[in-house]
Formats: C-alpha cells, structure tokens, sequence
C-alpha cells in the first residue's frame, strides 16, 4: 500500500514510518522539520521513505505528491501547552490552517481513501469524575484563587463534594481548555467532515495519551513531561513537580502508538470514529518522575505552580480501541520508562520567533 505520512521526521511520525515501512509498504513523507522539534535533520530516518521536506500550508507542496496515495496518516501538528497565549496564532496555523491544506488538496486529488489522524486527549479537558452523591459531573473551569491555594482537585459543581476520577470512554462529552486542545478537536471535525462528503472515506481519530519513548525532543518548553524530567535528571537537577505531582495521567510507549496507526491503516475493513489510545495504566506525573529517576539523582521537587490551560485528571479507558480497533498496549509503564532512561533524544532549535521564554 502507499501510504503518506505527514510530519513522518518527528517524534511519533518516525516510528509509524519505520513500522510501515518493516511491514512491506511504500512510504511519502512530508515533513518541514519545524525547529520546535527538530535541529536540523534528525538521525534515524528510515532510508526506506521517501522525504519531502516540504510544509502541509504550501499548496506546491501537493504537486505529484499525491499521485497513487491509498491511506493518509495526518502527525504534522504543533504540539504540546505552549509557552502562553500568544502561541495561538502559531497553532491555529500549522494545526487548524494546516490540516484544511492537506484535506483541500486531497479533495482536488478525489482522495478516498482512509485517513488517520493523530489527535490528543485534551480533547477531553478536565477527565472524568464522580461524585457520592450525583453522579458522573463535569467539573467547572479552574479558577486562579482555588488552585493559587493548593485546591487543586476539582469538586462536584452541585454539591462541593470531593469527586473521585475515573478513565474516561470516548463518548465522553470533550471540552477543550487550551489553545493547543481546541486546534485538535478541529483536526477532528475537518477530518470527519472530510471523511462524511467524500463517499469511501474513512477517518481514523486516534486520541493519543502521553505519548513517550526513543526521538522525544528535548530543549523545548513543548516537549512531553518525560523528556522534560529526563533533561533534568542529566544536568543534575530535581525536576519539579507542577502543583503537587498527583496529575494523573495516562503514559504511553511510542512504540504503541506507532503500532495503534499500523493497525488503523491497514485493517481488512477501515474502523471510523475516535479512538483512545493509551497504555490503561494511570499513573501520577510523581510516579513518573520516581520511576525515571536514575541512581544518585536528586529526588523530585514540588513546586506547587500551575497553569491555568492545564487540567488536573485525565487518563484514558481503552476497551473501545481493545474491542473495535483491535489495539491493546504492550509495553508496560516500568518497562516503558526505565528503557526510557538512554533512549536517543533530539534536540530543537527553538521557536521561529526567536528562543522561547519561560513564563
């Protein structure tokens, strides 16, 4: 099968190649090594691929490209909470404009194939919660004189009641609460539009969890958790916990996720809808930073700041993608993080607007 790949360079996007690629298909790359996640040209792409270094807004970039194309796998996106607000001009272009890009050429190419798009559990927004008395809830947005004062967990709206978190299923209602969340529930919505208006279309919305593992970027406030903790453990320094470390969250080897799209792309019958994909394992973001924490190194140090677009619980309930996609995650959360500790990172040359800040 022909198969492209958008953002085929990065983190997850090489590893879906390399699979792809094992498995006996011809692979496209289009990728324009944004510097937020690349220095220059990663090592470890695949020889078998053929690369394109190329940016999905460029309506040049679809010349030829497309041609004999049978399954789309959309990654290009710019990840990750953001430096701050005003990130949102930046997302909203490579994200929302850039994904219209690719739908509007496949359209002029009569694409109708699948397309698998790597989309994010902050969707969600706040996880899923329980209270005693009412029910499943849907807490309110967080506010700066709750958590400024270490009530960091949300309660029930009705009540005022402490809520009990639980995994949340795909058909729980999303609400997006950053700008990088709302730029992948419109991936969602262009791509399943796409998929409704084009007859033989499928759209595959994969909902990544904390996706961690071999090529994670590094130097960059737009790195996942892990990396972020594992640069501070080299340099010698307690890696600080957010709040009070006990975010839960669900984390995933990368290794998964790239087998999750395999699957998805190449399915005797194409599956639509939305998938968590996920390792089922919820852990604290504490307990990642102990479990990755080499010998010697200086213990974790909460900090107790917060951010505002964060939200507190979210871990995934991955029966949909087990029973229907016919993905389970295989590497376990011990296994996953301690081949983490030397795995081979990248480094990145900073925002296009000059180097990021910390706010």
């Amino acid at each position: 099968m022909n198969v492209l790949v958008t953002g085929g360079a990065g983190f997850i996007g090489s590893h879906i190649v390399d699979q792809l690629v094992a498995d006996g298909h011809d692979v496209v790359v289009v990728d324009d090594l944004d510097p937020n996640a690349h220095d220059g040209l990663p090592e470890g792409l695949s020889p078998d691929a053929r690369y394109l270094w190329k940016d999905v807004r460029d309506a040049s970039t679809w010349r030829d490209v497309l041609a004999g194309v049978e399954a789309v796998c959309h990654q290009a996106a710019m990840v990750g909470l953001g430096v701050d607000f005003g990130d949102a001009q930046e997302y909203a272009s490579r994200n929302v404009t850039g994904t219209a890009c690719l739908l509007k050429a496949l359209h002029e190419a009569s694409f109708s194939g699948r397309v698998v798009l790597a989309s994010s559990m902050v969707v969600y927004g706040e996880g899923r919660y329980r209270c005693a008395v009412h029910g499943t809830v849907r807490p309110g947005p967080r506010m700066v004189s709750e958590v400024s004062t270490g009530r960091f967990d949300p309660v029930c709206p009705t009540c005022g009641r402490s809520l009990s978190p639980e995994a949340v299923p795909e058909d729980q209602a999303v609400d997006p609460r950053n700008v990088y969340a709302v730029t992948k529930y419109a991936h969602e919505g262009l791509c399943g539009a796409y998929a409704r208006e084009h007859p033989g279309c499928t759209a595959t919305l994969l909902r990544y969890h904390n996706v961690y593992g071999p090529r994670m970027p590094r130097g960059t406030p737009y790195a996942g958790v892990a990396s972020i903790f594992r640069s501070a453990y080299a340099n010698g320094e307690a890696p600080l916990l957010f709040e009070d470390g006990g975010q839960i969250r669900d984390f995933v080897y990368v290794g998964d996720v790239a087998r999750a799209n395999l699957i998805a792309l190449t399915t005797d019958q194409p599956v639509g809808g939305a998938f968590n994909i996920c390792s089922g394992e919820p852990r604290t973001i504490a307990e990642l930073a102990e479990v990755s924490r080499p010998d010697g190194a200086p213990p974790p140090r909460v900090v107790g700041s917060f951010r505002l677009g964060d939200v507190r619980h979210v871990f995934a309930d991955p029966s949909r993608a087990a029973a229907t996609l016919g993905f389970r995650a295989e590497i376990d959360f011990a296994t996953g993080v301690r081949s983490f500790e030397t795995a081979p990172l990248r480094s990145a040359s900073g925002r296009r607007d000059g180097p990021a800040s910390h706010a």
